[in-house]
């Protein structure tokens, strides 16, 4: 069940994709876009996505948060079993790379064409979707669409995030024609899920594999810490008399970091823990610093890892205040436990890559995708091409063509032995 795709034709897809919101850079290797969702610019990308789903026989259908599904249902299937759905998303992050998202969601479409042009007869429908709004950063915190489908986020609390214009997503989605039917896409409904997207790391490169075949997802947390000191006159302020925020806030990064590396040693060699932005009050060079807010970022594929770390942030925290005397505080407000993936599913992938003769390997994933989302309500899985240099969110973000097109032919073909799985 090798199924040849048409690496010209995906290609093709892809680049025409990168010319919405292509943003010019003075470095030839360089291929940007901002495509953030609600603009203009991501209504053309989806424009252009359903006439391409139209123009391959499939029936397109828009949901009341802006998911685009594709669905065909040839003669041999059966119109009322669970379909078999892959895809991924259009919209980037600002300068974003070409890949990030529209790999998945092309490679879903030409998984679907392969199959029709050799003929193959699938027992059930297979559907081609793109998820609204999984960067975040434009309307919430990112994975919105398939959270809105799969029922994690209602959807008049989706409808009503703003951008930083003040504009709604509903009124966003109103004005680029694409808030659909008042119905949302059901996940549970579909028999499986597949996601294909770039590895974002160097696994794949430094094995030689043409797919990872992802195991498990990782968990995030995300944290805010304040500190308190007490901002005071840089010059007339002596050393002994200070309750600096920054100097106690350099101290918290440090001990995040050495907690992580642990964690590493310890427990677990995937877990990773960043403060990654530090807010500064009044932040003025002859100022002792009198307030710090802090954002952290945890992941893991282990639970008890991620919490590890959360606990050395919180006993971090309460160190400084007996010895350094300021006050903190420490909140949670994004929690997402790791995800494992289906084991029926990726054994269909590893079958995929035997008949291909591409070689695929397990590895988990340090980033959130849809994928993770979908497989709180069906069986899902994730697949990854390599990425070079292990680049991503950036201009310089590039997969070659040629490994672009042997990941969709294992995508294809794990897709097609699903499709017929009574």
């Amino acid at each position: 069940m090798n199924l040849p795709v048409d690496a010209d034709r995906l290609r093709a897809d892809i680049e025409a994709n990168a010319a919405f919101g292509r943003v010019e850079t003075d470095d030839p290797a360089a291929h940007a876009r901002t495509n953030r969702t609600g603009t203009e610019t991501n209504g053309a990308a989806r424009d252009r996505l359903v006439e391409r789903l139209r123009d391959a026989g499939l029936d397109v259908a828009v949901d009341a948060v802006g998911n685009i599904l594709g669905t065909w249902t040839p003669a041999s299937a059966d119109p009322d079993a669970a379909p078999v759905v892959s895809g991924s998303h259009l919209d980037s992050v600002p300068e974003g790379g070409i890949f990030d998202g529209p790999l998945g969601v092309y490679a879903a479409l030409e998984a679907v064409r392969a199959m029709r042009d050799a003929g193959f007869e699938p027992a059930r429908p297979v559907g081609v979707v793109s998820f609204t709004e999984e960067e975040g950063g434009t309307f919430g915190n990112g994975l919105l669409g398939s959270a809105v489908a799969t029922g994690e986020t209602a959807l008049d609390e989706a409808l009503a995030l703003t951008n930083d214009d003040g504009e709604t997503l509903g009124e966003a989605l109103d004005r680029i024609g694409y808030r659909g039917s008042e119905e949302t896409l059901d996940p549970s409904s579909w028999d499986a899920f597949y996601e294909l997207h770039v590895e974002q790391d160097t696994k794949l490169e430094e094995a030689g594999a043409a797919a990872g075949v992802v195991t498990t997802i990782t968990g995030i947390t995300h944290c805010e810490a304040t500190i308190d000191g007490e901002a005071n006159h840089a010059g007339a302020t002596a050393m002994g008399d200070r309750t600096d925020a920054l100097a106690a806030a350099s101290e918290f990064v440090l001990d995040v970091e050495a907690a992580a590396n642990e964690v590493v040693e310890t427990a677990s060699p995937s877990a990773v823990g960043t403060v990654g932005s530090l807010s500064v009050e009044p932040n003025a060079t002859n100022v002792v610093p009198g307030r710090v807010a802090a954002g952290v970022d945890i992941r893991d594929v282990e639970s008890e890892s991620m919490e590890a770390i959360v606990d050395a942030a919180r006993d971090s925290l309460a160190r400084l205040e007996r010895e350094r005397g300021v006050e903190t505080e420490f909140g949670r407000p994004f929690d997402v436990a790791p995800t494992p993936m289906s084991d029926r599913l990726r054994e269909a992938t590893h079958e995929a890559a035997v008949a291909a003769d591409r070689k695929a390997i397990d590895l988990h994933s340090g980033a959130a995708h849809d994928a993770m989302r979908v497989a709180h309500v069906t069986d899902a899985s994730l697949l990854f091409a390599p990425s070079r240099d292990g680049i991503s969110h950036n201009p310089r973000e590039w997969t070659d063509w040629d490994d672009c097109a042997a990941a969709t032919e294992v995508l294809a073909g794990a897709m097609a032995r699903v499709a017929v799985d009574e």
